[in-house]
């Protein structure tokens, strides 16, 4: 290897959001991240289902008039 072309390699302590640091090797001299295996919900848990019933009520109910037309016109 060359020298004096390679950046210099930090061991670094991230930190996370919701507090938690982790020790790892970097090039940059901090890193600050929002979320962590700490607080993401995939390794938590704590994952939040979607309610994709509700959302396509809410989409008939937004569109029964504009369908209501669509089947007046179609009879």
């Amino acid at each position: 290897m060359k020298d004096g072309i390679h950046p210099e390699y930090n061991k670094i302590k991230a930190t996370c959001a919701c507090g938690n640091e982790i020790e790892l090797g970097s090039v940059l001299k901090e890193m600050k991240v929002e979320i962590c295996s700490a607080c993401h919900p995939f390794f938590t848990g704590k994952q939040k289902l979607i309610d994709s019933a509700g959302r396509i009520e809410k989409f008939k109910q937004r569109y029964a008039k504009h369908y209501a037309k669509v089947e007046k016109s179609k009879a």
